[in-house]
């Protein structure tokens, strides 16, 4: 799920930077720094809207760097057990396979494939039917719910099930039209 949200960094100038688009250099550095990147709290920071505030700078003894204190907004990424995602599947083997959805990366494992799919190896490894009705295999868009999640400092983990009402292949690469 997608939030807007204020957070709080202290960024760190060196002071070749100095001078009338200073500001300019501390948002373009705290973009840089922090698009992209993923606070285990918080979740997944997709992009920074807004500047509330830049406080008064420290200099720090010995290298001359100044602490800016900057309070901003920014949309972030956090995906929540019972949520339903579609995702797009990477890898393929008999264990399960791996989707991701935007960041986010989610292993589904065989035992939360619906029993009717079994798992074919190959050239182009992939789960289908008794009927090849439906495939899925790498570059497959699927919709699937998060069962579990597990937060790191950096990194986000999560385990997923296609074996629910609504969930499963939405498009098929491999399927001709």
């Amino acid at each position: 799920m997608f939030f807007h949200m204020v957070l709080e960094r202290n960024m760190q100038l060196h002071p070749r930077h100095f001078g009338r688009d200073l500001r300019d250099k501390l948002v373009a550095k705290l973009m840089k720094d922090v698009e992209g990147t993923c606070s285990g709290h918080h979740g997944f920071v997709v992009a920074i809207t807004g500047i509330d505030s830049v406080g008064k700078g420290l200099i720090r003894d010995g290298t001359g760097f100044v602490t800016f204190p900057v309070k901003y907004q920014c949309v972030v990424f956090r995906p929540f057990k019972g949520e339903v995602l579609e995702a797009v599947v990477t890898m393929v083997n008999k264990m399960g396979f791996f989707a991701e959805a935007g960041p986010v990366q989610i292993f589904v494992s065989n035992h939360l494939i619906p029993d009717d799919m079994e798992f074919q190896p190959g050239d182009i490894p992939n789960y289908t039917t008794a009927d090849g009705s439906v495939k899925i295999q790498k570059e497959s868009e699927v919709r699937l719910k998060i069962i579990g999640t597990r937060v790191d400092a950096t990194e986000i983990f999560c385990i997923g099930t296609i074996k629910d009402d609504f969930l499963g292949v939405i498009s098929d690469p491999g399927a001709t039209s």
